[in-house]
């Protein structure tokens, strides 16, 4: 099977795309020919325009069609693979009354001024997602949910008051990198209030950060979309009961 590939959009290999995007300017002809303009210098040839409606007093929202020219080398991919097995509730729990001796404690919330529960509540509220139970669910997790708006260091002190575990913190808004800036903020603050020993685990998750980017960020792990409870929940059990007590 060739590692080499191209986009599928009528038939194998032809290399069709769909794109979107916006343009500062009202809806006129002009605009329809920068918006074509801009997907020819993005590498899409014989690009058409499918769709064009004025989103606003000066923008323009476009949908564009046609053949990209670049190729994807998978064995070029650098992704983050998974490093640990994925657990039951039971399991879990298990692992952790066995090993920890123990309840595991848990600290969550959204920092700086994102005000987007939806993530961390997931993870951690009982009623969880996408049909799994949320880490609030787990007999063995102590979970301590601060919500939204979180400042960095009511977020640092709360997590040495409950001598946490791990601390979760979900970002939701990334305009203008806030979700980079916060998470670096972060990681800082723990890093001067807590030795290594004392720290507690550092994960942050959000739709827009790149799982790659933990350890310049100074964070322990990065989770993206499609994360579910038991996701993290089985990596908390890898890293903080499992390793420990292999070690």
């Amino acid at each position: 099977m060739s590692r080499i590939i191209r986009p599928y959009g009528d038939t194998t290999g032809d290399g069709m795309v769909q794109l979107s995007f916006t343009l500062p300017v009202p809806h006129d002809k002009r605009a329809e020919g920068a918006a074509l303009q801009l997907a020819a210098k993005m590498g899409l040839d014989g690009a058409m325009l499918v769709h064009a409606k004025a989103i606003g007093e000066g923008y323009t929202f476009f949908v564009v069609y046609g053949a990209s020219t670049h190729l994807v080398n998978l064995d070029e991919v650098k992704v983050v693979e998974k490093d640990y097995p994925h657990l039951s509730p039971k399991d879990v729990n298990d692992a952790i009354r066995e090993k920890l001796g123990r309840k595991l404690c848990v600290v969550g919330a959204c920092i700086g001024t994102d005000a987007h529960t939806v993530g961390i509540d997931a993870i951690l509220n009982i009623k969880g997602v996408a049909g799994e139970k949320g880490l609030e669910y787990y007999r063995e997790l102590r979970v301590v949910n601060l919500g939204a708006q979180v400042a960095v260091p009511d977020l640092v002190n709360r997590a040495v008051d409950e001598e946490a575990d791990a601390v979760l913190v979900s970002q939701v808004v990334t305009q203008k990198d806030a979700h980079l800036h916060n998470t670096r903020e972060m990681s800082a603050a723990f890093r001067e209030a807590l030795p290594p020993g004392r720290r507690p685990l550092l994960v942050v998750g959000g739709p827009r950060f790149d799982e790659g980017a933990a350890t310049e960020l100074g964070v322990d792990r990065i989770f993206t979309r499609g994360t579910t409870p038991s996701d993290v929940a089985s990596y908390l059990v890898h890293r903080l009961v499992t390793m420990k007590a292999n070690a």
